[in-house]
C-alpha cells in the first residue's frame, strides 16, 4: 500500500534526524504546520512540497513520489544521455572523461553501472571482463574477485562497504546498495583492517594488473544544478596515480592503446 504524504514526510524527516521544529525553522514554516502536514490536517502546496524536499535533501525521484502522494504532478523527468535535450551534458561528460586520459575515469549511475568510460578505464576494466553497461558491484562485492584484483582488498572492501551505506542513506534506503554492502560485510567478517597510528591522506586501491601493481586514488564529480533524475544520480569517478611507478605505467598503457587504435 502506498504511503500518504504525511507518513512519507515524517519518514524522511526521521531519516535526516530532524525534529519538526528544526525542519520548520529551516523551511521557514512553523513546527505546528509541519505537524499538521504529517497528520493530514493540512494539505501542502506544490511549492511547499518542493521547499521541504530541498531542506531534506531528498533525491529527485523521491520528490516526485512526495508530489504524487500530495496529489500533485511530478516535477522531474529521467532522461537518457543520448536524448537531444542532453547534448551539452553528454558533451561535458565526454570532455571530462577524454581529457582525464591517460588516467582512468568513468561515469556511473546510482547502482554503479558503467555509463561511460575513457580509454584507460576501458583497458583496465576489460581485463576483468567489464564494459559499458555492466555494473561494478558485480565485481566489487565479490570477495574472491576482490582478492584477485586488489593487493589491499580488505581496505578497499571496508571503504566500499561504508560508501555504499552512505549512498543508500542519501536515497532514504536503496535495496541494491544495501544488499551489496551486506555482501561485503559478510565477506570481510573479522578481516576488517585495523585503524592504528596516523592514517594517510588517502587510501589508494592497489590493483594487481598485468603491468604490475597500480596504486590509484579517486575523486568524484557530480552535476551541481542537475534537476533530471538520472543526471542528479550520475557520478564521474576520476582516478589518479598514487605513486610515480603507477603514473609511468599508465603512460605506457596509453601509448599501447594509441599504437593499436
Amino acid at each position: 500500500m502506498d504511503k500518504n504524504f504525511g507518513v512519507m514526510l515524517k519518514d524522511w524527516r526521521n531519516q535526516r534526524r530532524m525534529s519538526q521544529l528544526a525542519l520548520g525553522l529551516t523551511a521557514n514554516v512553523s513546527a505546528r504546520h509541519i505537524s499538521f502536514l504529517e497528520t493530514g490536517r493540512a494539505k501542502p502546496s506544490r511549492s511547499m512540497v518542493l521547499q521541504l524536499c530541498e531542506v531534506l535533501q531528498a533525491p529527485r525521484s523521491t520528490r516526485n513520489s512526495l508530489l504524487n502522494a500530495a496529489g500533485l504532478a511530478p516535477a522531474y523527468r529521467q532522461r537518457e544521455l543520448d536524448e537531444a535535450e542532453m547534448t551539452q551534458v553528454r558533451a561535458a561528460v565526454d570532455w571530462t572523461l577524454e581529457r582525464h586520459n591517460p588516467y582512468p575515469a568513468m561515469a556511473l549511475d546510482r547502482h554503479w553501472t558503467l555509463v561511460k568510460v575513457n580509454d584507460s578505464a576501458r583497458f583496465l576494466l576489460g581485463a576483468i571482463d567489464l564494459a559499458e553497461g555492466d555494473s561494478l558491484l558485480s565485481v566489487l562485492t565479490d570477495i574472491e574477485k576482490m582478492k584477485a584484483m586488489f593487493e589491499n582488498w580488505q581496505e578497499v572492501a571496508a571503504h566500499m562497504m561504508i560508501r555504499l551505506k552512505t549512498e543508500s542513506s542519501h536515497f532514504g534506503g536503496d535495496e541494491v546498495l544495501d544488499a551489496a554492502s551486506r555482501r561485503l560485510a559478510r565477506g570481510l567478517g573479522d578481516e576488517l583492517p585495523g585503524l592504528r597510528g596516523v592514517l594517510p591522506a588517502v587510501v589508494p586501491a592497489r590493483y594487481l594488473a598485468s603491468e604490475g601493481t597500480l596504486s590509484l586514488f579517486s575523486t568524484i564529480a557530480q552535476f551541481g544544478t542537475a534537476e533530471d533524475i538520472a543526471l542528479a544520480e550520475l557520478k564521474i569517478e576520476l582516478m589518479f596515480p598514487a605513486d610515480e611507478t603507477t603514473r609511468l605505467a599508465l603512460l605506457h598503457i596509453a601509448d599501447a592503446i594509441k599504437a593499436v587504435s
